[in-house]
């Protein structure tokens, strides 16, 4: 995408995957709220957490894939109710941060969220694994075998796996992981919740998104992240736009709005030609 060789792009996100990349790349990433689009056939590792996704572009998609799925039902039916009548297309209006207020946020939270997530990994992939039709791998501790059988097809020597075996002796979510989750939530909810409320703030407003990503990603929130501009080096950087669940015809006008008025984005200096080597490091 930062190439310009596609518009349109699809990704999963547990905690910046995508928004990480997209400031750097000087491209739009939409996050929707956990559960509008559903996550059947994703590979998972957080059910909490994990969510798919010009700010024209992305909208498009979002109407593309938003909506019920029963290879998805618990996240996506609570999430059925955000979707407003009509589209999102609608919410394209090169107006729509005028009378907005925003707020800043100056910091991020990280409390019990990585070990939870470590805890939640093994589960839901031995579950993804056990509904694939045809495949000898069907779980974590199979595909540490299958890396350690295939040493030179996995690149063991340059990657390693000690990360998934790691992750392998996990036990599951106890009563710590239980707690952990239980003040994540708390965190959301006396936290990011309580100041957007509290203050009527349509949302929160951040140059890049390392502050406000695992905000976000640990309550289920949506974002969306657009090009700001370029370090003196040439560093692309972006702006970031997040709210309350369900709050993406909010988030997508005053995007939007801010896309038409600055258009910051440069595209690439020179084309590609899509040859195998290009391609493929091939002749």
């Amino acid at each position: 995408m930062a190439a310009n060789m596609v518009t349109i792009s699809l990704g999963s996100e547990t905690d910046g995957s995508i928004l990480c990349p997209a400031d750097y790349n000087s491209v739009v990433r939409l996050k929707p709220t956990v559960g509008l689009t559903s996550r059947a056939s994703v590979v998972p590792i957080s059910s909490r957490q994990d969510t798919i996704g010009t700010v024209a572009d992305a909208v498009v998609l979002l109407d593309a894939i938003v909506g019920f799925d029963p290879g998805d039902s618990e996240g996506t039916s609570d999430a059925a109710q955000f979707i407003p009548d009509g589209d999102y297309k609608q919410f394209l209006n090169e107006d729509g941060i005028i009378g907005k207020d925003w707020g800043l946020i100056s910091d991020s939270i990280r409390s019990g969220e990585l070990m939870l997530l470590q805890a939640e990994f093994k589960s839901s992939v031995n579950e993804y694994l056990k509904e694939l039709a045809i495949s000898s791998v069907r779980s974590l501790a199979d595909i540490i075998d299958f890396n350690q059988n295939n040493p030179e097809l996995e690149k063991l020597e340059e990657y390693g796996q000690q990360t998934l075996i790691e992750l392998e002796r996990t036990n599951g979510i106890g009563e710590k992981e239980r707690k952990a989750a239980e003040y994540l939530e708390k965190l959301s909810r006396d936290g990011f919740e309580k100041k957007m409320k509290d203050y009527k703030l349509d949302a929160l407003v951040t140059p890049g998104i390392s502050l406000a990503m695992t905000v976000l990603a640990i309550g289920a929130y949506p974002g969306i992240s657009l090009p700001a501009g370029y370090q003196s080096v040439g560093m692309p950087f972006g702006i970031y736009f997040g709210g309350l669940k369900g709050s993406e015809p909010k988030l997508i006008e005053m995007a939007y709005a801010f896309e038409q008025a600055t258009r910051l984005r440069k595209p690439p200096s020179q084309f590609f030609q899509l040859t195998n080597h290009f391609l493929f490091g091939t002749v």
